[in-house]
């Protein structure tokens, strides 16, 4: 197995929970927020996939999905453009409102087929080359993008958290 089957499939389980902790929840269920100054199902999946759009496309040097296919617009969010939710108050998580859980998938589903495409074209050597050389040491294509793959993980369990969260108080 090469390294970039093994992001392929890691980003392919980040794909699988996402619409997993989606899966028919309504608005109610997707901006319930157990405490003022949590997040909720729909920021954490909002969040994750502006982090993977941002950090992928420029990582590749592509365009992100957020801008170059309308989500943006088609969500509608009182945010800067380019806000990809990192420090988030309580306040600004509040201003992320969805229309559905298909909104979300969308948008997830449109950055991983990005994503796939930008992972497919890798070759192992690809993984050395640096992408920011703000940090020291400087970061790698592969440290970039196994950083996302954590991050991303890690929003996601929160979201399934507080997914069994919501059903234990509905049982």
């Amino acid at each position: 197995m090469h390294a970039k089957d093994i992001l392929i499939d890691g980003y392919g389980r980040i794909q699988e929970e996402v619409h997993a902790a989606l899966d028919g929840l309504g608005p109610d269920g997707l901006h319930f927020r157990p405490d003022p100054g949590t997040n909720s199902i729909a920021w954490l999946v909002w969040h994750l996939t502006r982090v993977q759009d941002d950090h992928i496309a420029d990582a590749f040097g592509l365009d992100q999905v957020w801008l170059s296919q309308g989500w943006e617009k088609r969500f509608g969010l009182d945010l800067p453009r380019h806000d990809t939710g990192y420090g988030h108050s309580p306040a600004k998580v509040a201003k992320v409102r969805v229309e559905s859980a298909g909104q979300l998938t969308g948008y997830y589903d449109a950055v991983h087929e990005q994503t796939l495409g930008a992972l497919r074209s890798l070759a192992a050597k690809d993984l050395e080359g640096v992408v920011d050389e703000r940090w020291d040491p400087p970061v790698t294509l592969g440290v970039r993008l196994v950083s996302v793959l954590s991050d991303d993980l890690q929003h996601i369990g929160q979201a399934a958290y507080l997914r069994g969260l919501l059903q234990s108080a509905a049982a």
